[in-house]
């Protein structure tokens, strides 16, 4: 079993506007000596922007802004933008977030080539409501029953005026096309899905409607333990190895209490990324410590980051969606460890 040891919190909220309330869920890149951390900012009455700070090695604060890197732009994140992710393609990053309106909440992408000036390109998954969806999804079709209970809406408009659609977040890029494609995870409750274009001009509509016809052929990974018994998503970037992609998500249960947060691991195939080879039984790092128990939500551990250094994979992620702390494992341990899981 990996035992992984944390390295406590990171970053905390300052007395600047923009994350008064609140700091979590970095997305990282490591940039040769130095750790790219983009976060969610939470200023006063739950409005989110993205915060950047600059590390010197994968633990020590070098740079910190003093102001939001992203703000909303768009009428489909007026509410707010949550919870980034990021990798480089080629030579461009690829920033992923989620869009908040104050009814939907969508995958959207930005690009950059110098995480200073950005290109947006909207969002990317399907804006769709549940009901819409039923009608696509054939009845030979049997998906998990939570489908509807996490997405059916008993109205189709709010009083503002906005549709309701399925909500689809947790929009996560593979760091490198394969066979040619950009493949991306994504999540509609309680499953992660994953999507393969060739280019992102492929991610209209109709791509859409035809990929929810056969949604079941595109989920990636599906409740299976108690510890995501209530539903999964995708979390850190998958991380190349010849052994195929280790997937750090986010797995979720219920509990007397509430929903309990845990960062956990699979790793698929590396040239069918859609395909499982293993996962660990149990969550590699739990709510336990006392940052990650009570906070603005309790009982959350989200990661959203990774940066290796030599054989130490640094797991940066929001606890108790009000700070950002950091673990470690052996990262060769952590190949072993999932290697003993491997579907034979």
């Amino acid at each position: 079993m990996i035992i992984p040891q944390k390295k406590g919190v990171l970053l905390e909220k300052t007395a600047y506007e923009f994350e008064a309330s609140g700091v979590l869920n970095p997305a990282a890149f490591r940039d040769g000596d130095n750790v790219h951390l983009l976060y969610r900012a939470v200023r006063k009455g739950n409005r989110s922007t993205i915060g950047y700070c600059k590390l010197n090695g994968p633990l020590n604060i070098e740079v910190r802004n003093t102001g939001a890197l992203l703000s909303p732009q768009f009428p489909y994140e007026s509410q707010g933008i949550e919870d980034p992710r990021l990798v480089k393609i080629d030579d461009l990053y690829f920033l992923t977030y989620c869009a908040y309106d104050g009814d939907n909440a969508l995958g959207v992408l930005v690009t950059s080539k110098d995480l200073v000036h950005f290109e947006h390109h909207g969002v990317i998954v399907p804006q769709i409501s549940y009901e819409e969806l039923k009608l696509l999804i054939p009845s030979t079709v049997s998906l998990n029953e939570k489908y509807k209970r996490y997405n059916v809406q008993h109205e189709s408009w709010t009083n503002t005026g906005h549709k309701k659609l399925v909500w689809d977040k947790n929009v996560v890029f593979f760091p490198r096309r394969i066979h040619g494609k950009l493949w991306f995870l994504h999540r509609i409750k309680p499953d992660i899905q994953i999507a393969g274009v060739h280019s992102l001009d492929e991610l209209t509509q109709d791509f859409w409607n035809t990929y929810l016809c056969d949604l079941d052929k595109h989920i990636a990974l599906a409740p299976k333990y108690d510890h995501e018994v209530s539903y999964l998503g995708a979390g850190a970037p998958p991380i190349e190895t010849e052994h195929g992609w280790i997937l750090i998500y986010h797995s979720v249960r219920d509990s007397r209490s509430g929903y309990v947060y845990s960062a956990s691991v699979a790793l698929m195939d590396i040239d069918e990324p859609q395909t499982e080879i293993s996962r660990l039984p149990y969550p590699l790092i739990i709510p336990e410590l006392a940052w990650e128990l009570t906070g603005e939500v309790d009982n959350v551990v989200f990661p959203t980051g990774t940066a290796l250094f030599d054989d130490v994979l640094y797991i940066y992620y929001g606890a108790s969606d009000e700070q950002i702390a950091c673990a470690t494992v052996s990262f060769s341990e952590l190949i072993k460890e999932l290697l003993c899981y491997a579907k034979t």
